[in-house]
C-alpha cells in the first residue's frame, strides 16, 4: 500500500487548518503558501473534503475554509479513507464479501488481514488533535 500525494496533502490540509484555527476562515493561498503545494493541486482536494462535510467552505472577501468539527473528532484513517479509497493491502479485502474462490484455503490471507489490521489500528487511533500536539512539539524543539 502507498499513498498518494493527494492522501499526503490532505493530511497535511486538514492539519494546518486545524493549527490555524482562530475563528477567521483560512484561503487556499496560504494553506498552500505554508506547505509548499500549488494551490490548484489543493483546490482539488478541498473540494473533496468539503462535500464529505470535513471542511466548511465560505465565499467572498472575508471567506475561505476551516474543520467542521473539533480536530480530536477526524482521525488519519477518516482522511485517508475518504482521498485514497479502501487502504486494504490486497483487493481481497476491500469489500465486506471477500469474492476470492480461495479464501478458505489461502494461508497468505492471514497474512493481508494482520497487515490490514495493523494498518488500521495505527491510523484509526491517530486523531487530528494528536498531529497537532505532534507538529506543535516539532515547532518547539526547532527553536531551540
Amino acid at each position: 500500500m502507498k499513498i498518494s500525494t493527494k492522501g499526503r496533502y490532505a493530511l497535511r490540509m486538514m492539519l494546518d487548518l486545524a493549527l490555524h484555527n482562530d475563528g477567521s476562515n483560512i484561503s487556499l493561498r496560504s494553506i498552500a503558501s505554508r506547505q509548499q503545494i500549488s494551490d490548484k493541486y489543493l483546490e482539488q482536494i478541498i473540494t473533496m473534503l468539503v462535500r464529505a462535510g470535513f471542511v466548511r467552505s465560505t465565499r467572498g472577501p472575508q471567506g475561505g475554509y476551516r474543520l467542521s468539527a473539533d480536530p480530536k473528532t477526524y482521525t488519519v484513517g477518516s482522511i485517508l479513507r475518504l482521498t485514497e479509497g479502501s487502504l486494504a493491502p490486497v483487493a481481497c479485502l476491500e469489500g465486506l464479501d471477500n469474492p476470492c474462490a480461495r479464501r478458505d484455503q489461502c494461508a497468505t490471507l492471514e497474512v493481508w488481514k494482520q497487515l490490514d489490521e495493523a494498518i488500521s489500528s495505527v491510523i484509526d487511533r491517530i486523531t487530528l488533535a494528536d498531529l497537532m500536539q505532534i507538529q506543535l512539539q516539532k515547532d518547539a524543539q526547532s527553536v531551540l
